[in-house]
C-alpha cells in the first residue's frame, strides 16, 4: 500500500503533471501554436475536425462526471485523493478540447448546440452505461468502466491521432501528448487498485463483464459511424496534407483505406481490454457487431 500511496499521491501528481509535462503550455500546447490554415480554410476538413473534437468533449465530460462521482464511494483515502487528481485531469481535458472547438471557429454561444448536433448517439449511450454504475456508487464497476474501458479507449484513440497529427497539426499533437500521459496514469491506477478489491468481491465479476460487453459494443458502433461519415473528409485530408508514412501499431496508416483503419483501431482497443481485464481476473466478453 505504501507504493500505491506514493505513486498516486497528490504530490506525485503535482511533480509529474502541472510541474512536469504541462509546464509552459497553454490549453495543452505551446503558446502561440494554432490550427493549420489547411483545416480552417477548408469547410469539409473544418467540419470534420469539429465533429471529431465533439466526440472528445463528450468522452471527457463523461470521464469528468465518473471520476468526480467515484470519490465519495472510494473505500480508502488514497483512492479518494487519486480520484481528486483525476477529476482535475478530466476537467482539463474537457477544457482543452472545448478550446479546440473555439479555435476551429465554434462560437461560445453555439457550443452546446454544436455538441448536441455532432455527438455520436452510441458514445452518449456508452457514457450512460458507465454513469449508471457511478450513480449506484458501485466503486469497483465504476473504476473498471472508467479507468480500464473508457481510459483504455481514450489512450488508443489519442495515440493514433497523435501519430497522424505530429507533422500536419503540431498544435493538436502537442495537446494530445499531455492527455496521453494523463490516461497512462489513470489506467495504471485502475489496474493496481481494482485487482485486490475484486478478489474480495468476486460476485461482482458477471455484472462488470456484462458492462464491458455493452460498452465495447457502443465503442465499435461509434467507430463505425465516425469512419462512415468521415470518408470524404479522409480523402480530402490526404489530398491537402499529403502526409508521409505514419506508423502506428506496426502499420503505415496513411496507406490504409478508412475501413482498414477502423478495423485496426477497433482491434487495438479490444486487444488492450483483453490484456487489462485478464490482469484483473475478469473474462473479456466479445461484443455484438454493430
Amino acid at each position: 500500500m505504501s507504493d500505491f500511496l506514493s505513486a498516486y499521491s497528490i504530490q506525485n501528481w503535482l511533480e509529474s503533471c502541472p510541474q512536469g509535462y504541462l509546464e509552459g503550455t497553454e490549453y495543452g500546447h505551446a503558446p502561440g501554436e494554432s490550427e493549420p490554415a489547411s483545416i480552417l480554410e477548408n469547410p469539409l476538413l473544418r467540419e470534420d475536425a469539429v465533429r471529431g473534437t465533439v466526440q472528445l468533449v463528450v468522452g471527457e465530460r463523461c470521464a469528468l462526471a465518473a471520476s468526480s462521482g467515484l470519490i465519495n464511494s472510494a473505500p480508502d483515502e488514497a483512492s479518494k485523493r487519486f480520484l481528486a487528481t483525476q477529476t482535475l485531469d478530466e476537467a482539463r481535458h474537457v477544457e482543452i478540447f472545448t478550446q479546440r472547438l473555439f479555435d476551429l471557429g465554434v462560437k461560445k454561444s453555439e457550443l452546446e448546440d454544436v455538441i448536441k448536433t455532432y455527438a455520436s448517439p452510441h458514445l452518449v449511450a456508452f457514457a450512460n452505461v458507465l454513469l449508471e454504475k457511478v450513480d449506484k456508487k458501485d466503486f469497483v464497476a465504476g473504476v473498471v468502466g472508467q479507468n480500464i474501458v473508457l481510459e483504455g479507449l481514450a489512450f488508443s484513440v489519442f495515440e493514433m491521432q497523435y501519430a497522424v497529427n505530429q507533422s500536419i497539426n503540431p498544435k493538436f499533437a502537442h495537446t494530445l501528448a499531455g492527455t496521453i500521459a494523463d490516461e497512462r496514469r489513470h489506467v495504471g491506477f485502475g489496474e493496481n487498485r481494482i485487482g485486490s478489491l475484486l478478489k474480495d468481491e468476486p460476485s461482482k465479476k458477471p455484472a462488470i463483464e456484462k458492462m464491458q460487453k455493452d460498452m465495447s459494443f457502443h465503442i465499435l458502433a461509434t467507430f463505425a459511424d465516425a469512419f462512415r461519415r468521415g470518408q470524404q473528409a479522409f480523402e480530402e485530408g490526404r489530398r491537402v496534407a499529403r502526409p508521409g508514412a505514419v506508423e502506428w501499431q506496426g502499420k503505415n496508416i496513411t496507406a490504409l483505406a478508412p475501413a482498414e483503419i477502423e478495423q485496426l483501431l477497433a482491434n487495438t482497443v479490444l486487444k488492450e481490454f483483453k490484456v487489462r481485464l485478464d490482469r484483473l481476473g475478469l473474462e473479456y466478453q466479445t461484443p455484438a457487431a454493430p
